[in-house]
């Protein structure tokens, strides 16, 4: 073969090895354009949510300014002198959305109405209810969208007085016997702080029951990882328990 062939041939070669790598930087530098452009678009849309307004700003409050606002509608409703609230336009501006300035875990007793016990609208309050107000995973779940999602700064435990089934775990503990269908699931939720009551002895065992099982569930939800017990590190947010007086409607905050 002649010098002048063999010449041809090798910058033949040489192209065809290029060309590819350079097709190939092209089209890699066209899709690192595009996934910046959809990354840079979505940050912007992130960015734009963001900011958006909340459905009702005055429930944006830090935790203290939050409680004071939940005891301050309680003794309005005690006081029987409870705001006329706008459901109709209240409706339309939670219609995309909500933002709660506290979460409830409350007794499903119904005699127990959370909304009407602390003098609020649609959207204020973020409440989950079962009978004893215990934390189980459910709840504990609720709660946690609650405050990473809707931002709640406050988390009250609400028991009441007279509390149906706190009294039946303490006659299902002293009797040793079950309840009947699904109700042992709600005994043995309560069991703990119905036993610690009673081994306490003196007063009235059910009340110390009652006050026992709602600082058992806000140290279950103080301490529930991995996102409340950080938001409560942080100080975002405030778990307080409290007792529901049947007689006069008062709520009574207890300390842990």
């Amino acid at each position: 073969m002649c010098d002048k062939c063999s010449e041809s041939l090798h910058h033949q070669s040489l192209h065809q090895d290029i060309a590819p790598s350079r097709r190939s930087a092209m089209l890699f530098g066209a899709a690192a354009f595009g996934m910046a452009f959809a990354g840079g678009a979505f940050a912007n849309r992130a960015l734009a949510k963001e900011a958006k307004q909340p459905p009702k700003p005055q429930n944006v409050l830090v935790p203290d300014a939050a409680l004071k606002r939940l005891m301050a509608g309680n003794a309005r409703y005690v006081e029987g002198v409870s705001r006329r609230h706008d459901f109709k336009h209240e409706r339309e501006a939670l219609a995309g959305g909500q933002n709660p300035f506290a979460a409830v875990l409350s007794c499903a007793d119904s005699r127990i109405a959370p909304e009407y016990a602390f003098d609020s609208g649609r959207g204020d309050l973020f409440v989950c209810r079962v009978a004893g107000n215990f934390a189980g995973t459910e709840t504990i779940a609720s709660m946690e969208y609650a405050v990473a999602v809707l931002n709640a700064p406050l988390i009250l435990v609400l028991g009441h007085d007279s509390c149906g089934a706190v009294d039946a775990t303490l006659k299902a503990i002293k009797d040793n016997t079950s309840p009947p269908g699904h109700i042992p699931s709600l005994v043995d939720a309560i069991a703990p702080a119905a036993k610690a009551a009673m081994q306490q002895g003196g007063g009235d065992v059910l009340d110390k029951a009652i006050r026992q099982n709602v600082i058992d569930n806000v140290a279950k939800l103080k301490s529930a990882a991995p996102i409340l017990n950080a938001a409560v590190e942080q100080g975002k947010i405030k778990v307080v328990g409290g007792i529901y007086r049947l007689t006069t409607g008062t709520v009574d905050l207890i300390q842990g």
